[in-house]
C-alpha cells in the first residue's frame, strides 16, 4: 500500500520535492508563454511581413496555436513511459526539449534573411515546445501529489500551478524591460532575442535542481506491486496506461477537459489577446499592457496555493465552480474596464480575472490526479488536461482576434468565454468530490478491476 501506509516525506523533503517541480514549471511556462507575447507583439512582423496588423497577427498567433496541436501527443508519449518508468525520467526530458526549442528561436533568422523558412521553421520550434509541455504538465503536479499526504494535497499540489503564473510574470517582466530600455527599433531587430536565449541558462539551472529529488513513493509501490503479479503470473500482461484509462477511466477524461475549457480559454484571453486589444482597439501602449500583465500575474502566483488550501478544507468542486462562475461573470465588466484606457482600471481587469482563473487552476492539480490509479495516473491527468487544450487555448487569442477583426467590438469575445464558463460549469457540476480519495485504495480498486476485466476477456464468468 502507498498513500495510506507509507509516512508523507518530512517538510524538507517535501519543500525540495515542490521547488523541484516550481522551478521547472516556472521555466517551461516562460518559454511557452514568451512565445505568446512575442506572437502578439513582434513576430507578425518579422515573420509575416507584409500583412496587415491583424491579419499579421492572425498568422503569429496560428503558430502560437500550433503549439496546441502537439500538446496531446506530447501527453499520450510522456504519460505512457511517465505511467511506466516514472515521473522523474520524463521531466528531465521535457525541460530539456522545452529549453532547446526556446534557445533555437532566439537564433532563428527571421523573414527578411531567409525568406518563407523563417514561419516554417518557426513553426516546428513551436512544435516542439507543445510536445514537451504536453509532458510537463502531469509529471510536475504527479510529483508533488504523490509525495505529500491527502490532507494537504491541495495546498502542495497548487505549487506547480504557480509555475504559470511565475512563468508569465518571468517573461512579461523580461519583454517589459526590454521595451522600456530599448528602442522599438533596437528590440525588433535584436532585443527580442535576449529573453529567448535567457531560456539556456534557465534551463541548467532547472536540471540542477530537478535531478536531485527523488521517484514518487506512490509510483515505486505500484510499480513494485506490478512486477510482483508479474512474476505471480507469467502469462499476465499489463495493459498499456491509454487502454486502462479509456476503459476504465473515460468519463473522468472527459470531466477534465470539460473542467479545462473555462480555465484555458479565460487565461489566454486575459493574457495574451489582451496585448493585442488593449494596444489596437483601447490606444493603450505596449508597455502599459505588459505592466498590468505582470502586475496581475504577481496576484495571481500569490492567491494560487490560497485557493488550493481552500479546496483542502471545503473541496475541490466547489473552489473551482467559484471560478468558473466568476469568470464568466467578469468577462463584460473585464473588456468595460479596459476600454476606459486608464492604467488603473486595466490592472484592475486583469488582475481579478486571473484571481477568478486561480479558483479554477489550484484544485486542478489535485482534483484531476485523485481521478486516476497511479499506473494511469500521468496518461489520464496528462490527457484530460492536454487534449482539452486543443480546443480551448490554443484557438483563444486566435478566435478572440478574428471576432475582433470580425465586429470590432469586445460582446462576441465575453459571449465566448461566458459559452466555456457554461461548459465548465456542467462538468464539475457532475464530476465527483475527489478531496478525501486515498492513492492506495484507488490503485487497489484499480487492480480488482483489471483482474475483473481479464477474466471476462478470457470467458470465465
Amino acid at each position: 500500500m502507498a498513500s495510506g501506509t507509507t509516512a508523507p516525506p518530512p517538510p524538507a523533503s517535501l519543500k525540495r520535492i515542490v521547488a523541484a517541480s516550481l522551478i521547472g514549471t516556472t521555466i517551461e511556462w516562460y518559454d511557452f508563454f514568451l512565445y505568446g507575447s512575442a506572437a502578439a507583439l513582434v513576430f507578425n512582423k518579422l515573420f509575416f511581413p507584409g500583412s496587415d496588423p491583424l491579419v499579421g497577427t492572425l498568422l503569429s498567433f496560428l503558430t502560437y496555436a500550433v503549439g496546441f496541436a502537439a500538446r496531446p501527443i506530447g501527453a499520450l508519449v510522456f504519460g505512457h513511459y511517465g505511467d511506466r518508468l516514472g515521473r522523474k525520467k520524463l521531466l528531465v526530458l521535457s525541460l530539456l526539449l522545452m529549453g532547446g526549442a526556446t534557445f533555437a528561436i532566439g537564433l532563428l533568422p527571421t523573414h527578411a534573411t531567409i525568406g518563407t523558412a523563417a514561419p516554417v521553421l518557426l513553426t516546428v520550434l513551436r512544435l516542439v515546445q507543445g510536445f514537451a509541455l504536453g509532458g510537463e504538465w502531469g509529471g510536475a503536479v504527479l510529483l508533488v501529489s504523490e509525495h505529500g499526504d491527502a490532507r494537504r494535497r491541495g495546498f502542495w499540489a497548487s505549487w506547480p500551478q504557480t509555475g504559470a503564473p511565475a512563468g508569465q510574470l518571468l517573461a512579461t517582466g523580461v519583454l517589459s524591460f526590454l521595451t522600456a530600455v530599448l528602442s522599438d527599433a533596437a528590440f525588433g531587430s535584436w532585443g527580442w532575442r535576449i529573453p529567448f536565449l535567457l531560456s539556456g541558462v534557465l534551463v541548467m539551472v532547472g536540471l540542477w535542481i530537478r535531478l536531485s529529488v527523488d521517484e514518487s513513493p506512490v509510483f515505486k509501490e505500484a510499480l513494485a506491486q506490478a512486477e510482483a503479479r508479474k512474476a505471480a503470473d507469467a502469462g499476465a500482461v499489463e495493459k498499456m496506461p491509454l487502454v486502462a484509462v479509456l476503459r476504465h477511466h473515460w468519463r473522468d477524461v472527459l470531466i477534465a477537459m470539460g473542467a479545462r475549457m473555462a480555465e484555458n480559454i479565460s487565461y489566454y484571453v486575459i493574457t495574451a489577446f489582451i496585448l493585442v486589444y488593449a494596444t489596437t482597439s483601447a490606444g493603450v501602449s505596449r508597455q502599459t499592457a505588459l505592466n498590468a500583465v505582470l502586475i496581475a500575474s504577481a496576484v495571481h502566483f500569490a492567491v494560487i496555493p490560497a485557493w488550493g488550501a481552500l479546496s483542502d478544507r471545503v473541496g475541490r468542486r466547489p473552489v473551482y465552480l467559484v471560478g468558473a462562475v466568476g469568470i464568466g461573470l467578469w468577462m463584460f465588466p473585464f473588456f468595460s474596464l479596459i476600454d476606459t484606457g486608464g492604467f488603473g482600471n486595466l490592472i484592475l481587469a486583469v488582475t481579478v480575472g486571473l484571481v477568478l482563473h486561480g479558483a479554477m487552476y489550484a484544485p486542478q492539480a489535485a482534483f484531476f490526479s485523485e481521478m486516476f490509479a497511479t499506473r494511469m495516473r500521468y496518461s489520464g491527468a496528462s490527457i484530460g488536461a492536454q487534449f482539452a487544450s486543443v480546443a480551448a487555448g490554443a484557438p483563444a487569442p486566435l478566435i478572440a482576434t478574428a471576432l475582433l477583426a470580425d465586429y470590432g467590438d469586445s460582446t462576441p469575445i465575453a459571449l465566448y468565454v461566458i459559452a466555456a464558463s457554461l461548459l465548465t460549469i456542467v462538468a464539475v457540476g457532475v464530476a465527483k468530490e475527489t478531496r478525501h480519495r486515498d492513492l492506495a485504495e484507488m490503485d487497489t480498486a484499480a487492480e480488482v478491476a483489471d483482474r475483473s476485466a481479464r477474466t471476462e476477456d478470457a470467458g470465465v464468468v
